[in-house]
């Protein structure tokens, strides 16, 4: 029992945060339904995570805390890429004036580490931190294109393939089909796969053995990502992004 319950008890506790992000907020008694807990077990482990500053209560409701801000942080700091890519994204954004961004993969999905906002960028859902299944964006599918067969099976097998829109790639055959096309073409396409309305194009960034730790992408909406601005432009522009990107890394 001393072996497993601290186990439970993490696992518990995380579900919790979880949960509160997604609601943005919520009580314990909406806490213990959502997770089908005893309201008095949830009720403890909200009190123990507000008494260790990982949670704020404002009447009767508890909201993950800012100290989430400084874990964050810290770990995309500690991040060689983001350091290296950082300025590149900033100068990508402004030269498309869309949404310039930077993903890593992590236990299977994609996390946005670094996003830079052009003069002309929509507003989106997409937030430092958000993760997301990889085959439903361009990043994620340019990173896939370029780790080994073996691994993103792995990852499917984990992750599955959640169709977020109609255009979302739901079918394992089809998505390595895709997959071979990206590492022919060198960069990946979302045509509002994850997001209606959007569209992106996305590269790899690579390391000496062409096994990708990171990608970048531009994305706007489809009335402007057309013809040859989807087609060549775009992807030129991010294809010389990544090259910079990964010649500062290797001689860093």
């Amino acid at each position: 029992m001393s072996d497993t319950a601290p186990i439970k008890a993490v696992k518990i506790a995380f579900e919790i945060i979880d949960l509160l992000r997604e609601l943005d907020g919520a009580g314990v008694s909406e806490v213990a339904q959502q997770l089908e807990k005893p309201t008095s077990t949830v009720h403890d482990h909200l009190r123990t995570l507000e008494r260790e500053g990982y949670l704020v209560k404002e009447g009767s409701t508890y909201h993950v805390s800012a100290r989430f801000l400084q874990l964050g942080d810290q770990a995309r700091s500690r991040k060689k890429v983001f350091k290296i890519a950082r300025p590149e994204i900033d100068d990508l954004a402004q030269a498309t004036g869309e949404h310039a961004n930077l993903m890593i993969e992590e236990h299977g999905l994609g996390v946005f580490l670094y996003r830079s906002r052009g003069q002309d960028a929509v507003q989106l859902d997409t937030h430092d931190g958000m993760r997301v299944p990889l085959q439903t964006t361009a990043l994620g599918k340019t990173i896939m294109a370029h780790r080994p067969h073996e691994e993103v099976e792995a990852i499917l097998d984990r992750h599955g393939l959640p169709q977020v829109t109609s255009s979302t790639i739901s079918d394992r055959a089809e998505l390595f089909d895709t997959l071979d096309q990206v590492r022919e073409r060198g960069y990946a396409y979302d045509d509002e796969e994850r997001v209606k309305g959007m569209r992106c194009v996305a590269a790899p960034i690579l390391d000496e053995n062409d096994y990708a730790i990171a990608a970048v992408s531009v994305s706007g909406p489809k009335s402007r990502m057309r013809k040859e601005r989807f087609t060549t432009e775009v992807p030129e522009q991010i294809l010389r992004s990544a090259n910079v990107i990964e010649v500062n890394l290797t001689y860093s």
